[in-house]
């Protein structure tokens, strides 16, 4: 599908419609697709004036957003777009490994992930950053969890959130998997990388496991959840050799991929 930016007469149309069909009962705002930001910065202060006019009980607007946006948009218009009302990010880290960042084709550094993290904090915003739990695969879970530790702990972001890799058709780990050369993660090597991603976490952020695909609900704040969460998964790991069930389970939940 070729990207195009939506016309502004058409969004604020959209708004209209959904205040006729709601009215005071919209409490949160969701700006939809992967990356509002690359709007022009006065397009998105007049669609979030819509927004705050036209739903009164409005707390919070949220939107995705891409590290490479960020990195390079001005913090002069990031502050803006923060004091017109767009107060939380949700941003793809998936691993801060540069290796396997290049691997899946992310169009971005672990230095540019960064940068625009630091930025979105700078000017206000609440940041949530999403990892690929099992996309080093086998054999790089290792690299995967301490590399995404180190920017995670430069960034410290308000919230991690976790997400169990499944290879998609026409990805290049999809191609690899097909080729042998990507092997899945098992649920071992899962809950490792996740208790060794845990272990080297410096921050003060909210980890959340919030997905039915993954493979335990770990959520707490960071560090001082960090203890019990760990053993949450040391639990998990023991379960695994004493319990064929378990494994059954967990492999049928990290292909719940589209619920």
């Amino acid at each position: 599908m070729k990207f195009e930016i939506r016309d502004l007469e058409e969004i604020l149309s959209d708004i209209q419609l959904a205040k006729d069909l709601y009215g005071d009962k919209v409490t949160t705002v969701f700006i939809g697709d992967s990356n509002s930001l690359v709007a022009k910065t006065d397009v998105l202060i007049q669609i979030l004036n819509s927004l705050y006019a036209s739903f009164r009980h409005v707390e919070r607007v949220t939107s995705y957003a891409r590290a490479k946006t960020l990195a390079k948009k001005p913090i002069e218009d990031l502050e803006k777009i923060f004091k017109a009302g767009l107060t939380r990010l949700h941003v793809g880290l998936e691993t801060g490994d540069r290796e396997l960042l290049k691997e899946i084709e992310k169009g971005t550094t672990p230095e540019e992930m960064i940068e625009a993290g630091r930025r979105a904090k700078r000017a206000g915003f609440e940041y949530s950053l999403y990892v690929l739990l099992g996309i080093g695969g086998e054999e790089n879970w290792e690299r995967h969890a301490k590399g995404t530790a180190e920017v995670l702990n430069q960034i410290d972001p308000h919230f991690i959130r976790v997400r169990t890799f499944i290879p998609q058709p026409n990805s290049p780990l999809y191609d690899a998997m097909e080729e042998g050369d990507f092997h899945l993660a098992s649920p071992e090597t899962i809950l490792k990388e996740t208790k060794l991603l845990l272990e080297g976490l410096q921050v003060t952020s909210q980890f959340l496991s919030d997905h039915i695909s993954n493979l335990l609900p770990l959520h707490g704040k960071l560090p001082e959840e960090k203890g019990r969460m760990v053993q949450m998964i040391e639990d998990a790991l023991g379960g695994l050799k004493e319990d064929d069930s378990l494994r059954e389970e967990m492999e049928m939940r990290r292909h719940l991929t589209n619920l």
